[in-house]
């Protein structure tokens, strides 16, 4: 496979004088791939974007785009482009100006320049708006204009720092469908930061979460979600439920202690001793009655959403969040009722 696009990291740390922003990180982004770096503000994931970019120098390590040792390198001689979170679109150009700027830097010559752009403006579907102030588009516009400066630079790698922040959630989600399009149909290479982890799990090919600055798990989407590695991973992707429970190991099956009741799960784990049940509120089921795989609680708070309600319920072992389809008769805040789970949907976390 070819190099192009790839990137890589060997060993890369970052420091602030006495600031570890980056611990020793080892990172490989295989070509035409969108992965995501996804944390809590804080976490390194833009310390780690913006030495991929050249605007910050590796304290320690090896950077590698395309193959290529670019460690050493600044911003200006690599084939990297960014979207930034506040666009950056020159006010007085036009879009057309603005989406033609950086060829205009390179010294490209001012016709070809503008021909790009304007197939640049197509691709992003705002053929035709070249002509208007970037104070003339929406806001879904302007981000979108702004990708198409980055991508008529024709880069090896596309940077986007918290490219939908600044967008409401209707438009944030039709704008990350864009942007995963172009990304796919021009066959980039895509780092994407960002601390909203829908997003991530939309656009991601691969998903980094990151805390205090280092790797806490990566994978894809439905892996991260579907076996996360820590109570941290469980709770940041995707809402959770998690219950304290100690832990048996037995080769297929789990057995663990809830609250003195001694349960067996039909799954395998290694964690032993002090652990958490990972429950996603969808998972759970609401019953009058009791069932071999349930607790008993009282519903604090009920909300209706149209296609689910939502409860919160205290039980012994905890608050738990429920998310459920509506029935005919929804339960009472105050009403006694007993919360299950299906055993195959559980997984086990280490307690720690």
């Amino acid at each position: 496979m070819s190099e192009k696009g790839s990137v890589q990291f060997q060993g890369v740390t970052k420091r602030f004088g006495e600031v570890v922003a980056l611990k020793p990180l080892d990172l490989d982004v295989q070509p035409g791939t969108l992965v995501t770096l996804l944390g809590p503000s804080g976490c390194g994931k833009t310390t780690t974007l913006r030495l991929i970019a050249g605007l910050e120098s590796a304290t320690e390590g090896r950077i590698l785009i395309g193959g290529t040792d670019v460690t050493n390198l600044s911003a200006t001689y690599r084939r990297v482009s960014m979207v930034f979170q506040s666009y950056a679109l020159f006010p007085h150009m036009t879009v057309l100006e603005n989406v033609a700027y950086g060829l205009t830097v390179k010294r490209v010559p001012k016709a070809e320049a503008h021909a790009r752009a304007e197939e640049g403006l197509a691709m992003v579907g705002l053929a035709g708006f070249g002509r208007r102030l970037p104070s003339e588009l929406s806001g879904g516009q302007q981000q979108r204009v702004a990708v198409a400066r980055a991508v008529v630079l024709e880069p090896e790698v596309l940077l986007l720092d918290e490219p939908l922040s600044n967008l409401d959630a209707k438009l944030r989600r039709r704008v990350r469908e864009e942007i995963r399009q172009i990304q796919q149909r021009l066959g980039l290479t895509a780092v994407y930061v960002t601390h909203d982890q829908e997003e991530a799990m939309a656009v991601s090919d691969r998903i980094i979460v990151m805390k205090n600055a280092e790797i806490a798990q990566e994978g894809a989407p439905e892996d991260l979600y579907e076996r996360p590695a820590s109570a941290f991973i469980a709770d940041f992707i995707g809402d959770a439920n998690l219950i304290d429970v100690d832990v048996t190991p037995g080769g297929a099956t789990t057995a663990v202690d809830l609250l003195g009741r001694r349960i067996e799960l039909p799954l395998a784990t290694t964690v032993r001793g002090a652990g958490k049940l990972v429950l996603r509120p969808h998972q759970m089921v609401i019953r009058a009655e009791p069932t071999p795989y349930s607790l008993p609680a009282e519903v604090t708070y009920a909300a209706y959403l149209g296609s689910q309600i939502q409860y919160s319920l205290e039980t012994q072992a905890g608050p738990l969040f429920a998310s459920v389809a509506p029935k005919a008769k929804p339960f009472a805040v105050g009403e006694q009722v007993h919360v299950g789970f299906d055993p195959a949907d559980l997984r086990i976390v280490p307690g720690a």
